[in-house]
């Protein structure tokens, strides 16, 4: 018979007969035993290769990536080339395969140096894999962070992506990730009129889905270009809901290097519309806010031509003054106070607001610029969209993965 090292007492009497410090040691050695659900890390679709590798067994594959499509811990392109899979074509979104083009810098068509692979553009003037580039693939893979915001133009290559994969016959597998402002939706929803390449699908500003998610929804809500319908199929996150705080660990473009300029990016792009700079040209882009006058505030920051931020300098070598948005206390939610507040500090607003037509396209209607210069508040402006608003919420719950 074994030897008992603990008498057979009751376990509250135990307790009590130990120290406070040896009782606070054992809750934590055991909390750390016994993690609770949402302290886990979510796990993205390419970083599960067991419940998408045998999917890929003697098909020829296209890839739509960029810099954020990694696989434990490796590029999408190479990781699956080191397994064996055939892949025939790579499609470069906006910012280019590896990620290091500026906004709106052209993509042009090239060879991947390190594997061979051609690269067909389809940021640009082709916005989508032709047929003759998708005739020797099989399937296309789709893993690109997004941020969850109508204008950023992933989404958008999503959709056009699903029109080729439907034309074609082509089916298509989501690698899906987290959307690091996907705890809410908000922002009046896009109209027809409005519609360009940073707004494609009837969704608000902030659209609350993730890629798997969205997909799902332009497939059942009709949205592809004459109700086509594509062969879809998503592989999803693991340890995610949409109340999951997610800092992505490869920054999705060049101007988005942090989880805070990530959630203030659906504010304070209406900025881009402006003659304002949000620190486009430092190492904070939107994060900040200036413009080269001291009336507007004690911080300053001077945007210059970095590495990889070249192309949109606003205010160039000047030195801006404004605000510093880097230490907010609260996690910032889309907004209209920061452009609210910067347009009546303008006396002449036609200074202040140089490219109108713009801010309607990222806004994706032309009401809410009417209603600033009138001067109505932020409540009164969004309580516009909110009958809208709430009609697009009930559509998106019948999509949602998480």
């Amino acid at each position: 018979m074994k030897r008992k090292l603990v008498p057979d007492v009751p376990v509250s009497f135990r307790i009590e007969k130990l120290s406070k410090p040896f009782i606070l040691i054992f809750i934590i050695l055991l909390s750390a035993q016994y993690p609770r659900a949402q302290e886990l890390v979510p796990l993205c679709g390419a970083d599960q290769p067991e419940r998408y590798l045998p999917l890929l067994k003697g098909l020829r594959i296209g890839l739509v990536v960029n810099a954020t499509s990694t696989a434990k811990g490796e590029h999408l392109v190479d990781f699956l080339t080191g397994k064996g899979v055939i892949v025939k074509a790579l499609f470069a979104p906006e910012h280019g395969l590896r990620g290091d083009a500026d906004a709106g810098e052209k993509v042009d068509n090239s060879v991947d140096a390190k594997t061979g692979i051609p690269i067909f553009s389809i940021y640009g003037k082709i916005n989508k894999p032709t047929p003759e580039q998708l005739a020797d693939i099989d399937l296309i893979i789709y893993d690109i962070q997004d941020v969850g915001c109508r204008f950023y133009t992933f989404i958008s290559t999503l959709h056009y992506i699903m029109e080729a994969g439907a034309e074609n016959k082509k089916s298509l597998l989501i690698l899906d990730r987290p959307n690091p402002n996907g705890d809410y939706c908000d922002g009046p929803i896009l109209k027809p009129a409005f519609k360009s390449f940073v707004g494609v699908d009837p969704v608000p500003v902030v659209h609350g889905c993730t890629v798997g998610e969205m997909a799902l929804m332009i497939n059942g809500e009709s949205w592809v270009k004459n109700g086509l319908k594509c062969n879809l199929q998503v592989v999803t996150v693991k340890n995610y809901n949409h109340n999951t705080r997610f800092d992505p660990p490869v920054k999705p473009s060049p101007n988005l290097p942090n989880y805070t300029s990530i959630r203030l990016y659906p504010s304070l792009c209406f900025f881009e519309s402006t003659s304002v700079s949000i620190g486009r040209g430092t190492t904070f882009p939107f994060q900040v806010i200036g413009y080269p006058e001291k009336k507007y505030g004690d911080f300053t920051f001077t945007p210059q031509s970095l590495k990889g931020f070249e192309m949109n300098p606003l205010q160039k070598d000047k030195i801006c003054y404004g605000e510093d948005l880097r230490n907010l206390k609260e996690i910032p939610r889309f907004t209209l106070k920061y452009f609210l507040d910067w347009y009546k500090k303008f006396e002449n607003t036609n200074e202040f607001l140089t490219k109108a037509r713009w801010f309607n396209l990222l806004m994706g209607d032309d009401l809410i610029l009417k209603q600033i210069q009138t001067g109505k508040s932020e409540k009164e402006i969004s309580a516009t969209w909110q009958e809208e608003l709430n009609n697009y919420k009930m559509v998106r719950s019948k999509y949602l993965l998480y």
